[in-house]
């Protein structure tokens, strides 16, 4: 098992180690949602029988989540362990255990480099508002040496530990080259549901009509080129061709306006929105983004569902969607069983819950019950329902027409390019909701709660949170 170049391998040992490693540690992933469960369940503004209900909503959505079900448990991968103590990072950030939630991300980081992608939204965050005072206007003799030199040190360790023996061994320059291998190509063998699986579908579609019409001809097109299967570069045919850099730069500015947003708010539920939007930008426009990548914004979307009907429209949007399209990850006869079964219990669940949560007892329009589902409107309900007859053509419909043989790649394709019209919607809504939106519902507690919560943390950043408060009391006298 131990042998690299040893491919075909197998044994029911080695599968008993691989399945029974990511049921423990599993466990650290149950252990950050219990911590936010704790956390939570400070609302006191509820009736008790809806406190109950919400206060295990969350918690079932993500020791069940589907998503995870799929990478993990039938894939095979550890990602578990991994967004638990990405949501450990994020809960010790909301309770104000800012070092603590910095080394966590720092271990994360270092443990796999793909959570760069929301490190942005940490940054920015603890930046403003513990290295700054975050209740007043920014200026230097407001910046906090001491709290920036803590958050130093604690990162620094966590990189010295991980990366010291590889500069020792002078071997730093090879791990820099495997941990950004932009020689894979633009795309994934399954292209990842994103904006350039789109670019790449149009470009598809332009080259056809291009040699049909004969404005290209048949030997300037790379036969099979983008779909076939392969991870390697590839060039666009009719347009341009895309280079690392330029993805590195669409995904800067689509993180700028929410990172200004958080920079300006400085909430707590700001900068969870900021986690999930900055990953969700970086699966839209990065470069060889691997389709488990959407779980970077499902999982962090799924602490925000209790705190407007707004979040929780999206999350159900997103995550059905996101779900489905981690679907070509598995193919044999049962596993296509499993994974059908299990995206309608999760989708029974999930829009359920939330409709008894926001009490949708009436609407406000003739539209046909089965038409419109829960939270969502009319044109995002009928997305949704519209991957029934996409599972139904990608399974029987291309058995029954025989195109198995000339087309292998379509149902990849037609699932990829689907996927991705609702991700990017899903992605343009949610900016417009961080962009528009004031902050509302449970993670207001957080930020109330925790001037309380911890005595004697920080004296002086304590007097400061009062301020405001002490405003509001002589504006109210008057």
């Amino acid at each position: 098992m131990l042998e690299v170049s040893n491919l075909d391998y197998a044994s029911e040992e080695t599968v008993y180690f691989q399945r029974l490693s990511v049921i423990v540690t599993d466990f650290i992933f149950f252990y950050a949602v219990l911590e936010f469960k704790d956390v939570s369940s400070l609302s006191k503004d509820l009736k008790k029988k809806e406190s109950i209900f919400m206060q295990y909503t969350i918690p079932v959505l993500l020791i069940f989540n589907l998503g995870l079900f799929i990478v993990d448990h039938i894939h095979f991968q550890y990602n578990g362990i991994l967004f638990g103590i990405m949501l450990l990072s994020i809960i010790r950030i909301l309770q104000d255990r800012n070092v603590e939630g910095a080394f966590w991300f720092a271990v994360l980081l270092n443990m796999k480099h793909i959570y760069m992608y929301v490190a942005p939204a940490y940054f920015i965050y603890l930046l403003r508002t513990y290295c700054f005072q975050a209740d007043m206007p920014i200026s230097w003799s407001r910046f906090s040496v001491r709290n920036f030199a803590n958050l130093a040190a604690v990162v620094g360790s966590v990189f010295a530990v991980s990366f010291g023996p590889f500069i020792y061994l002078n071997q730093f320059g090879q791990v820099l080259s495997r941990l950004f291998p932009f020689k894979r190509g633009l795309l994934h063998a399954y292209w990842a549901p994103n904006f350039w699986a789109l670019y790449s579908g149009v470009d598809k579609v332009l080259t056809i009509v291009g040699v049909k019409s004969g404005i290209m001809t048949a030997d300037n097109v790379q036969s099979g080129s983008m779909t076939s299967g392969l991870v390697q570069e590839y060039n666009h045919t009719a347009l341009p061709s895309i280079p690392p850099g330029f993805c590195f730069l669409l995904v800067i500015f689509g993180m700028l306006p929410v990172l200004l947003s958080l920079w300006d708010q400085r909430t707590k539920v700001s900068f969870v929105r900021s986690v999930v939007l900055c990953g969700l930008t970086s699966y839209l426009f990065g470069w060889h983004v691997h389709e488990k990548a959407i779980l970077l914004a499902i999982i962090p979307l799924a602490l925000l569902t209790l705190n407007s009907k707004q979040d929780a429209r999206i999350y159900l949007f997103l995550s059905t969607v996101g779900y489905y399209s981690l679907f070509p990850l598995l193919f044999t006869p049962l596993e296509n069983m499993l994974k059908v079964l299990a995206l309608i219990q999760s989708s029974i669940f999930s829009f359920w819950a939330f409709s008894f949560i926001y009490s949708e007892k009436s609407r406000k329009d003739d539209t046909p019950i089965l038409l419109q589902l829960p939270l969502l409107n009319l044109s995002e309900s009928v997305f949704i329902l519209g991957l029934i007859p996409l599972g139904l053509f990608n399974s029987l419909g291309f058995w029954l027409l025989n195109i198995g043989e000339r087309l292998p790649f379509l149902p990849l394709l037609l699932t990829s390019v689907y996927c991705s019209l609702g991700i990017v919607y899903s992605w343009l809504e949610f900016y417009r909701l961080c962009l528009t939106d004031s902050e509302v519902g449970i993670f207001s507690i957080f930020q109330s709660v925790s001037r309380f919560s911890v005595v004697g943390y920080n004296n002086h950043n304590s007097d400061v949170d009062q301020i405001p408060s002490k405003k509001i009391k002589k504006a109210k006298r008057k």
